[in-house]
């Protein structure tokens, strides 16, 4: 054990000298908190080295344990050689901050001796005298592997692990790399941990961002609110978890289509400290008793023992808890002898105890009750005197205690006890008790009764003056129901339901017999109370019985859950049976409410009964989810609710589809076709179903099994010149459309159509492709049945190279790669039977043309050339519409366009540079472009230089020399802490100037706080993240042979105050 003489400061004491202990051996490190003006615990770290932090480290050969005493502990198992080096512990309370270090050295092996744990502390005084209990050595990381993920946070707290998340985070990477998942690119961590109050962040990464996602606690699904937000950011999906309480320790899942992940959520509550400890209480009976205890933290929850057992603090408990801020208290009002024990409150940081001791007040018997003898009839008087005179008692005939009543008076008046009864009857005679409360001294006496006659017994039922002897009594409402009875001597009373005898003794139902009635008593009205109840009276003179009928009245039962038979646009039909018990009362009717699925509010429906078991709600939203919900209701009450309906949507068919015409006639088959519904409903549209009937019928037969998605449908296998009507009705989710119904009959007879070509208007006039590209060409016709069809080129066969595709309706020309030779005319037929149509294609496939030829220099005069050539021989097949002429120095040979897009075969070229030799090159251009090489002249034009007298114009030097001129000040300048700030001003001077920045009059050199610029006269002064001391005078200065100048701005730096 290393102990620690010096304190630093308030917080932590600090170790003064070198640990040195042996290999494999275990030590201990303890630090102690100062915490007597600390309201809550300090965060304590321990860390090895300059930045290592143990706890991410703690495992098999290194525990970190943390109690609630200040008290924290790094434990060192089975210590190895590199475990030496410099350790430090740094504790942290809010703006306070201190640490210590000391040196590990571990050396050879301990004998069997000295093998033990070495502890160092760091003593400083606790808030409490607590003891801390040794802890055994465990290991946590094995706990940690075979415990269940919700109990990780349990284990945590128990051995002081102060890093769960890096603890499971090592955890994690030690078990089986799980199968790469294809919705989540990132799962959720095994667990997380939150404080009670604060935020949570749950972060998934989806693969697929349109995969629709949802979460969930404990197996429920989670709506957003403002405790849950939902937030996008890319691929990832977060689920924030505001103001974190204990019922959010659950486990949360995500699903994202068939995949899920899950992690558990623990919620840390942080522990509540004994500030102040009970006080023990030594009183008397009778008096009142306070308990009062003081803890840090207000509204926080704590348990009050007695001798170990939760004390009751229920509405009928002697106990009675208060609480006011931090302080709580315990109160009992009437203390007896049983409430001596020792009481304790027990708070998550600690406990406090204390002895209550409850003696009895000293007793003293004035006078004591003397027994008396009297005739029957005779009033009868007890009485006796005790001190002190405020302790009450009770009154015992035979141990049976005495009741007050309109014949028996009981009165205590200062020391005096009374017992008067009028009127003495047999039953009177016995041994009568008083017992004062607390003490266990009694007083007693005997009293004997002379009985001059007999009566027989006698049930008085008249006295109820209820129909039929039938009680009536609404369930959980209290039945006392008292009957007259008589006779000398006293007779015993029985009271009974069927076979079972009621006794005075039961706890809701008794049956209590007094002087001249009996009693039976049912604090909780409940349906099993219903039935026939006998009574029996018997003493020496007889026997008497009666029979009464208790009947027990109830709200019914809720029906069973409705069911919704039809549904429509905006109404639906439902129909429930009454319930299996209607309360004893008849069913009066019924009450109907509904609510969207997804809503928690129902609305009612009727305000007047609903006397049927249908009901057919109205005035719903078409497409939105409801369900609906029955109460019963008869003259006591309405009952519960029903159970919801299953979910139902309220769905419209379709509007009927229109513009049904016939689209084409064949011997076997009809077309047709229609356009979609005007109105088609949040149901949508699934379809269509085409139907067929035969003239002279009314057999509609379905002529699609199954639904057809297009406006177009063709009905086959139909007998050859048969008349038949079509129609079609349009299918969704609820049902079939008005049926659309052709006018009138349709003949199932082929009709010859004449062919008729129909010529795109593009195709009207010369169709012009280049060389290399795509020929595709479509040429739509008409005609019945389906006409043959033949493509000439001049009157000869097409060639192989082009593709001819035919259908019904139109035939496609087709050629993968034009070349020249597929120009020409080109002639469609098309035939049907003796009627035939032609039309003819104009194909014209362009090239790149030729070269000019015969490009020759014609003269040369001053400084122009003329030039001469002839057409190029081939055109590209297309006509040519200009020329392009070059011209280039015989010395550097680079050539320049003279002129572009030029129509005649002659040109004149101008001014050209005197002395110069120059050669010209001619291209040729059609509509698809420049021919790939042009055609050059083969001599030379020489410009021949002229006798010329130059005369060089005198010029007077300008001196453009100035002093420094400002010609952009600067500006007065607001900056924001942390963000980079610039000051700009430009300046004119020549020769160039120096340029200078001052703050406060006092020049910026060598910062590098500060960039300086200078481009074109701009200058800028750069100043990196400045703070508020940054703010000041900045001056620039310029400098040149021929003066200065200098401009100054006032720079202010606001600190930035984050938004919220």
């Amino acid at each position: 054990m290393h102990t620690v003489n010096t304190l630093c400061h308030k917080f932590l004491q600090l170790l003064q000298s070198c640990c040195r202990e042996g290999l494999c051996g275990d030590i201990t490190f303890t630090a102690k908190v100062e915490a007597k003006d600390l309201l809550r615990k300090p965060t304590i770290k321990w860390f090895k080295g300059k930045w290592m932090d143990l706890a991410s480290k703690t495992g098999k050969h290194l525990q970190l344990k943390e109690s609630f005493d200040r008290f924290t502990k790094m434990h060192i198992i089975k210590a190895k050689e590199n475990y030496a080096g410099n350790y430090r512990c740094e504790v942290t309370y809010k703006d306070k901050f201190d640490s210590c270090s000391f040196d590990l050295e571990v050396k050879g092996l301990f004998s069997d001796s000295t093998r033990q744990t070495q502890t160092p502390i760091l003593p400083i005084k606790s808030l409490g005298e607590h003891k801390q209990e040794e802890v055994p050595e465990v290991d946590v990381w094995e706990i940690l592997k075979k415990a269940r993920p919700d109990e990780y946070e349990k284990i945590a707290f128990t051995y002081g692990i102060t890093d769960l998340r890096g603890l499971l985070k090592r955890l994690k990477k030690t078990k089986k790399e799980e199968k790469k998942s294809e919705a989540f690119s990132k799962r959720l961590e095994p667990a997380y941990q939150a404080d009670k109050g604060g935020k949570i962040r749950l972060v998934v990464d989806l693969a697929d961002p349109t995969v629709e996602l949802k979460w969930y606690k404990n197996g429920q699904e989670i709506r957003p609110t403002p405790k849950y937000i939902f937030e996008h950011k890319g691929t990832q999906r977060i689920m924030v978890i505001n103001n974190c309480q204990i019922n959010d320790d659950a486990a949360y899942s995500v699903t994202a289509g068939e995949e899920k992940c899950t992690t558990e959520l623990f919620v840390k509550e942080l522990p509540v400290n004994i500030v102040k400890v009970l006080e023990p209480v030594k009183t008397t009976v009778n008096e009142r008793i306070e308990l009062e205890c003081e803890v840090s933290e207000e509204g926080a929850k704590v348990r009050w023992m007695k001798n170990g057992v939760e004390v009751p603090t229920g509405v009928r408990s002697r106990y009675r808890v208060k609480s006011e801020g931090t302080k709580h208290w315990l109160i009992i009002d009437d203390a007896t002898k049983d409430d001596t024990g020792t009481y304790s409150l027990m708070a998550t940081g600690g406990t406090t105890e204390a002895h209550v001791q409850i003696d009895l007040k000293p007793l003293k018997i004035l006078m004591d009750l003397q027994s008396v003898t009297m005739l029957l009839g005779q009033p009868l008087k007890l009485n006796c005197e005790i001190y002190p005179g405020n302790v009450p008692g009770r009154w015992y005939k035979n141990g049976q205690l005495v009741q007050s009543s309109e014949r028996i008076s009981i009165m205590h008046r200062a020391k005096n006890h009374n017992l008067d009864i009028e009127s003495s009857t047999i039953h009177d005679a016995g041994d009568y008790t008083f017992v004062p409360e607390g003490y266990t001294q009694t007083l007693s006496a005997k009293n004997a009764i002379w009985i001059n006659f007999a009566d027989p017994p006698r049930v008085h039922l008249e006295a109820l003056n209820v129909q039929d002897n039938t009680v009536v009594i609404v369930a959980g409402n209290k039945l006392r129901l008292e009957i007259p009875i008589s006779g000398e001597p006293a007779p015993r009373v029985v009271w009974m339901k069927g076979e079972r005898v009621i006794l005075d003794s039961g706890s809701r139902m008794r049956a209590e017999t007094f002087a001249d009635h009996t009693c039976l008593t049912i604090d909780i009205a409940e349906r099993e109370d219903t039935g026939n109840y006998k009574i029996v009276l018997q003493n020496e003179a007889g026997e008497d019985t009666a029979s009464i009928k208790i009947k027990v009245v109830d709200i019914p039962d809720p029906p069973e859950a409705p069911l919704v038979t039809d549904v429509g646009g905006d109404w639906c039909t439902m129909t429930w049976e009454p319930p299996r018990y209607d309360g004893g009362s008849p069913i009066l009717g019924y009450f109907i409410e509904r609510k969207k699925k997804q809503s928690s509010r129902w609305m009612r429906l009727n305000f007047d009964l609903c006397k049927e078991t249908t009901f057919e709600p109205k005035k719903m939203i078409e497409g939105v989810p409801y369900e609906v919900r029955i109460f019963a209701v008869n003259a006591i009450g309405v009952s519960k609710p029903s159970e919801p309906s299953k979910p139902f949507i309220p769905l419209a068919v379709t509007s009927e589809p229109t513009t049904l015409v016939v689209d084409d006639v064949t011997d076997t088959t009809v077309t047709m076709k229609w356009r979609p519904p005007d109105t088609i409903g949040a149901a949508g549209l699934d379809g269509y179903q085409v139907e067929y009937c035969l003239e002279g019928t009314d057999e509609w037969i379905l002529a699609n099994t199954e639904l057809t998605e297009k406006t177009r449908y063709t009905i086959t296998g139909l007998p050859v010149e048969a008349k038949i009507l079509v129609r079609v009705k349009a299918i969704n989710a609820a049902g079939a459309s008005p049926p659309r119904t052709t006018q009138h009959s349709i003949l199932v007879k082929e009709v010859v159509e004449p062919p008729k070509i129909r010529i795109p208007r593009h195709l009207k006039q010369t169709y012009i492709r280049k060389v290399g590209e795509v020929v595709n060409l479509v040429m739509p016709f008409v005609g019945k049945p389906r006409p043959k069809v033949n493509w000439l080129k001049e009157g000869q066969p097409i060639d192989k190279t082009v593709s001819i595709r035919n259908s019904d309706c139109d035939s496609i020309m087709f050629i993968r790669k034009a070349e020249r030779k597929h120009s020409g005319k080109y002639e469609l037929s098309v035939q049907v039977e003796n009627h035939i149509d032609t039309a003819t294609l104009d194909i014209q496939i362009v090239d790149l043309p030729g070269p000019p030829q015969a490009v020759k220099i014609e003269e040369v005069w001053g400084n122009n050339v003329a030039l001469d050539w002839s057409p190029p021989k081939d055109n590209g097949n297309a006509p040519i519409i200009g020329y392009t002429i070059q011209k280039a120095d015989k010395k550097t040979m680079e050539w320049y366009s003279c002129i572009e897009h030029y129509h005649r075969t002659c040109i004149t070229i101008s001014d050209l540079v005197v002395g110069n030799e120059y050669y010209f090159r001619i291209y040729s251009e059609n509509m698809v472009g420049l021919s790939e090489s042009a055609t050059a002249t083969k001599d030379s034009a020489l410009i021949v230089k002229e006798g010329l007298k130059l005369k060089i114009p005198e010029y007077n030097d300008r001196n453009f020399t100035e002093p420094p001129t400002f010609t952009q000040p600067l500006i007065n300048t607001f900056a924001i802490a942390g963000y980079n700030a610039t000051l700009n001003c430009s300046v004119r001077a020549n020769p160039r100037p120096k340029v200078i920045w001052m703050k406060n009059k006092i020049p910026i050199i060598d910062d590098p706080r500060y960039r300086m610029f200078s481009n074109q006269g701009v200058c800028t002064l750069e100043i990196r993240k400045p703070s508020p001391f940054d703010g000041g005078v900045y001056t620039c200065k310029a400098i040149n042979d021929l003066g200065e100048a200098q401009v100054d701005c006032k720079l202010e730096v606001k600190a930035f105050v984050p938004e919220g």
